[in-house]
């Protein structure tokens, strides 16, 4: 479990991005923060393996307050997925993947053997493992991003805005490989994003954000879509223009149910078990 107590983050130059912001976020589920340039996500992400430390406040894994790890030790146990990715481009795919394994003291041969199949649990073929980041698709490098990031079995994984580099197809792709690592790997994971659709498409506890890390709400997809909090939640998410009200409708010579948006644009097909 990761919990906030009253986490206030200003910066040197008198930006506050973070005031007495407290939040639990529970365990082998996917919290998403989301909101727009200035609320303070990627701050509190970063909080959590100590790229950034608060001002005030605590941050607590499991109920130990993370001021008192050694940073570098503390990264090493928490995997980590960035939209930049960052892989280093004068290594092969294989010890991209099991650098942190190696830096932990595993061997090279189980390092690499543990890197094949992280690439299968990913979705790559093992073909790659001896290809160089440049020689892959954006696609296919945030996949080795994230299979590097599980190679030390981490409890934890951070995610900052990952796949906000790649095609809508892309994402869309990696949105759903990432719920099904969910499902069989059960981490505790922390994904930030400004997109909505991708929150609600990942998140089990999405938390909506305004400026200066203020919860504007924090509930699953299905009752923030139900209920929004306020005006703002609602435009945020769309619901007070009618971008998110669907409707069914049948056409005439067609078997199949159709679910349209508010305009009447096809938005999926009804299925009834």
């Amino acid at each position: 479990m990761i919990e906030f107590r009253n986490v206030t983050k200003r910066f040197p130059d008198g930006t506050l991005a973070v005031e007495n912001f407290s939040l639990v976020l529970p365990s082998h589920k996917a919290t998403v923060f989301v909101g727009s340039s200035g609320s303070g996500k990627t701050t509190l992400l970063r909080m959590i393996n100590r790229m950034i430390d608060p001002t005030s406040g605590q941050v607590l894994i499991d109920g130990d307050d993370v001021s008192t790890f050694n940073p570098v030790l503390l990264r090493r146990r928490i995997g980590y997925v960035l939209q930049a990715i960052g892989l280093l481009p004068h290594r092969r795919v294989a010890d991209n993947v099991a650098s942190v394994p190696r830096l932990n003291g595993v061997s090279k041969k189980d390092a690499r053997q543990g890197a094949l199949q992280l690439l299968d649990t990913v979705g790559l073929d093992r073909s790659l493992a001896d290809r160089y980041p440049d020689q892959l698709s954006g696609g296919q490098q945030q996949r080795v991003g994230v299979a590097r990031a599980l190679a030390n079995n981490p409890d934890i994984l951070l995610m900052d805005e990952p796949f906000g580099a790649v095609d809508p197809i892309v994402r869309a792709e990696l949105q759903l490989e990432l719920n099904r690592l969910q499902r069989e790997l059960g981490k505790t994971t922390v994904f930030v994003t400004h997109d909505i659709d991708e929150a609600f498409a990942i998140a089990d506890q999405v938390v909506i954000l305004s400026d200066g890390g203020v919860i504007a709400q924090v509930g699953t997809p299905a009752e923030i879509l139900a209920n929004p909090a306020s005006d703002f939640v609602s435009t945020f998410i769309g619901a007070d223009k009618g971008k998110r009200t669907l409707r069914l409708q049948q056409r005439e010579g067609d078997n199949a149910t159709l679910v349209v948006d508010a305009d009447g644009r096809p938005a999926g097909i009804l299925e009834v078990d």
